[in-house]
């Protein structure tokens, strides 16, 4: 009798992968073992030649607060693409991690939050003292919509603002050019090319920031 042929495998359902959470407060960032990135946006004489000389010029106040954003496209959202008044030119700023890292252990949140600070009094005394402050805003996406999940804006003054601009700051590009390049493709709907060119940002290992509510 002819040999019966063996029955065709049934194919095994593949689970589909489960989703990880994004944690509500988290830093993500584009960083290497050194280094970690952050923007900001600012009018082109000021911008162009803190780009052109990798630092930032006598004209930058020092004094002045200054506020740092790991996120590309909360940046974006910031400078509406780089078309805002004094927002035109938008810099890359790559600093050391050392600096950055001091930055989160020494900050304060820029408002009272229950349950991260004993009472009101407390915080003010913090805050006072702190020479960096932390805000938690809404992520952005491609579109600059709102997220569920929030991302970090640091500002830094006094001894950290001077830090920042003349012992942290390693280098610093023109991304101006990156930024109206995404968006004109967005503008044409291609929003897979936009993706594509963003730059890549992942979960910081910033030690535990209990005192950032993270």
């Amino acid at each position: 009798m002819p040999e019966t042929p063996d029955p065709a495998p049934v194919p095994v359902p593949v689970p589909a992968p489960v989703p990880v959470p994004v944690p509500n407060r988290a830093v993500r960032a584009a960083h290497t073992a050194r280094t970690v990135t952050v923007y900001q946006a600012y009018a082109p004489h000021l911008g162009l030649p803190a780009a052109r000389d990798g630092r930032f010029p006598p004209a930058w106040k020092r004094e002045r607060m200054t506020w740092v954003k790991p996120s590309f496209l909360w940046m974006m959202y910031r400078c509406g693409w780089a078309t805002k008044a004094d927002q035109e030119t938008v810099l890359a700023v790559e600093i050391t991690r050392e600096g950055f890292d001091h930055a989160l252990r020494h900050a304060c949140l820029s408002h009272y939050e229950p349950g991260t600070h004993a009472d009101r009094a407390s915080w003010q005394r913090a805050l006072r003292g702190a020479p960096a402050r932390v805000q938690w805003d809404p992520e952005r996406d491609l579109h600059l919509n709102p997220l569920p999940y929030r991302s970090l804006q640091l500002g830094l003054s006094g001894p950290a603002s001077r830090a920042y601009a003349d012992e942290w700051t390693l280098s610093i590009r023109d991304v101006t050019p990156l930024a109206r390049e995404i968006h004109g493709l967005l503008r044409t709907g291609n929003a897979d090319a936009a993706r594509a060119l963003l730059p890549g940002e992942t979960p910081y290992p910033s030690p535990p920031l209990p005192h950032l509510g993270a």
